[in-house]
């Protein structure tokens, strides 16, 4: 069996989705990974991922398979209906449309349809996030299509700390796992977790206390969220940062015990307003919290169109930290619903 590399001190996102693979293939050998071009004679994946992993590991583990989504996730699906623990990587979210009958009418419903007798621990890697120029085909958000699904679980990392733990887990559960890996902060860093590192699947995360507003979200505008509220602290405005980490199964409880504390909330997630699951924590908040509100709860989101190629545009598609510290200050300043 194969060792694990040390942890360093402080990793970035990169650093934490291969510690979190490297450990899951040594410490299991019925893990394995798949996807275009993932194995070191072919680079180590088009965004360095797995680098190092198939000469470590053997390419029986890591496996390089043909440019066809639907082979990647389909044969994933197989091997982990064979006793296999498969990770698939999915170069961009938008390709995963063509995979999506595997995905939602396999993957998700296959413990189901059995009664309960099978179940598929695959999980599926994809990176995505606009603000690189990759336009409309390569930069989508579409956490919310598989939120929608039963039987999947959806997960957004913030830190590269939670992107280690919350990889594990996904790996290591026994349900299909969607891991969304923001391609915008691949190389920020921040504190390494300790070797065999795992958060559970859906528990958000009270990642800063507060007590005048709750700011809810996940994924990079959350970051963009904790140096907001270094700046209004100064100006004695307390912001509560509730990380959901898992987007699905939602954590409902810690949501509400947030909002219920500060009554104010703004949701912030860079997929688009509408239809989005900020609209879901929205509707869960005002369901139980209504009475108790102090005001209205606003939500930061980017543009309702195709994300566009051109720089200038793409920036205005795309949320802005501004908004969030705006709808923050407006909700400050909004009266109770009647």
């Amino acid at each position: 069996m194969s060792t694990v590399t040390a942890a360093p001190k402080t990793m970035n996102f990169m650093d934490a989705y291969r510690m979190a693979l490297d450990e899951a293939l040594a410490s299991d050998p019925s893990v394995l990974l798949l996807g275009e071009d993932i194995g070191d004679k072919e680079g180590g994946g088009v965004f360095k991922v797995t680098k190092g992993l198939s000469t470590k590991y053997g390419a029986h583990r890591v496996r390089t398979t043909p440019i066809s989504e639907q082979a990647i996730v389909g044969a994933a699906i197989g091997a982990a209906l064979a006793g296999m623990r498969p990770v698939a990587e999915i170069m961009l979210m938008n390709f995963i449309a063509v995979a999506m009958d595997q995905i939602v009418n396999h993957a998700a419903k296959l413990r189901f349809m059995s009664g309960g007798q099978t179940s598929v621990p695959i999980t599926i890697r994809t990176r995505t996030g606009a603000g690189a120029g990759t336009a409309g085909q390569h930069s989508d958000m579409l956490e919310a299509w598989f939120a929608h699904v039963a039987g999947i679980k959806v997960v957004v990392p913030s830190t590269p700390a939670d992107a280690m733990g919350l990889l594990a887990s996904c790996i290591f559960d026994d349900d299909p796992c969607l891991f969304i890996e923001d391609g915008m902060t691949r190389n920020a860093t921040g504190p390494a977790p300790p070797p065999g590192h795992r958060i559970p699947l859906g528990v958000a995360n009270i990642a800063r206390a507060g007590t005048d507003v709750s700011v809810i979200g996940y994924g990079r505008p959350l970051r963009d969220t904790f140096a907001i509220a270094d700046r209004l602290a100064e100006e004695g405005i307390s912001v509560e940062i509730v990380d959901l980490r898992t987007v699905s199964p939602l954590d409902t409880d810690t949501i509400l015990k947030s909002v219920a504390k500060t009554r104010r909330a703004v949701v912030v997630h860079e997929a688009p307003r509408s239809f989005g699951v900020g609209a879901e924590v929205v509707a869960r908040i005002q369901e139980h919290l209504f009475g108790q509100l102090a005001a209205p709860i606003l939500r930061v989101a980017s543009r309702d169109v195709t994300v566009p190629f051109a720089k200038v545009l793409e920036q205005e598609f795309l949320y802005k930290p501004t908004a969030i510290e705006a709808g923050i200050r407006r909700t400050l300043e909004a009266k109770a619903p009647r």
